[in-house]
């Protein structure tokens, strides 16, 4: 006999719009927690509730707390999330989170890269420095 889902459960809907919004596919999660595709989708679609120790890796994933990816717990409230609207901001956002799963030391040099060709950038838009590679 088919198991009866929960009318009042949360859990697949809550994991499958914190996956989204972290731009993350169900393969990403699933390698990042050390699990498979098929088991991410299951959480997904409400067919079970995943153990402690495999909430505990998609907490950490996704970076929220098990309160609430439980939904124990409201998430503080946010800065508004990048335009689905524009397909660069979408791909550009997915590489900078892709720089937080890299090594911290490596985190730094592209934070500092990232601010060293804001710093040049800067000047060129107010135009104190002229078009100096012919652009």
């Amino acid at each position: 006999m088919p198991r009866k889902k929960k009318a009042d459960s949360s859990f697949g809907p809550r994991l499958v719009a914190l996956r989204k919004a972290r731009g993350l596919t169900q393969v990403q999660l699933a390698e990042a927690t050390h699990t498979t595709q098929r088991s991410i989708s299951y959480y997904e679609n409400d067919d079970g509730v995943p153990p402690s120790s495999i909430v505990v890796m998609l907490a950490q994933a996704l970076q929220v707390s098990a309160d609430e990816l439980l939904g124990l717990k409201q998430p503080p409230q946010a800065a508004p999330a990048v335009s689905d609207d524009d397909p660069e901001t979408r791909r550009l956002w997915k590489r900078f989170q892709m720089v937080t799963q890299l090594p911290e030391k490596d985190q730094r040099a592209v934070i500092r890269l990232i601010h060293s060709l804001a710093a040049v950038a800067a000047p060129r838009k107010n135009g104190s420095q002229g078009e100096r590679h012919g652009r």
